[in-house]
């Protein structure tokens, strides 16, 4: 299990401990901080942020700028990839592929999931994620597909 899952385990079961391991992770990261996430759920396979509707990510029309989404999505990709991937691994976004579906107004909730089941390997591969983006009213404003680069750690 990794180090991020471990630390959600401990501090998801309040609200508190949910911001406090936005916090940290963004410490870890930060320009992730500039969306200011909050997670919502981090398991193998699935992982959920939300934003929240403020000026700073918004664009000159008063919706959620595209690289605001484009963060969300990475952010989620990556910390599901590093609650799902085989100990011995680690990752890195190689590339990302997004779709704009419709205006995003209001608070945003991303979701990455995996397109298949990640394995161990003597080389490196890559890995798509999906993640969609829906607004409060459960509308798919946003996709991604974010190919992660998977590769042995390598031994000191």
């Amino acid at each position: 299990m990794s180090n991020a899952l471990k630390l959600w385990h401990r501090l998801s079961g309040s609200t508190a401990g949910r911001w406090l391991y936005g916090r940290l992770i963004c410490l870890r990261a930060p320009y992730f901080a500039t969306i200011a996430p909050r997670f919502v759920a981090l398991e193998p396979g699935r992982c959920e942020i939300a934003i929240r509707d403020r000026r700073r990510v918004h664009n000159h029309i008063g919706t959620v700028h595209a690289i605001a989404l484009c963060n969300l999505a990475e952010l989620c990709a990556g910390m599901m990839t590093d609650a799902t991937i085989p100990a011995g691994m680690r990752w890195i976004p190689k590339g990302m592929a997004v779709e704009y579906l419709a205006k995003a107004k209001g608070r945003m909730h991303a979701r990455a999931t995996p397109e298949r089941a990640a394995t161990g390997s003597a080389d490196g591969y890559a890995w798509p994620v999906t993640v969609d983006v829906r607004d409060d009213n459960g509308t798919e404003v946003f996709r991604a597909r974010i190919e992660m680069w998977l590769s042995p750690l390598r031994k000191s």
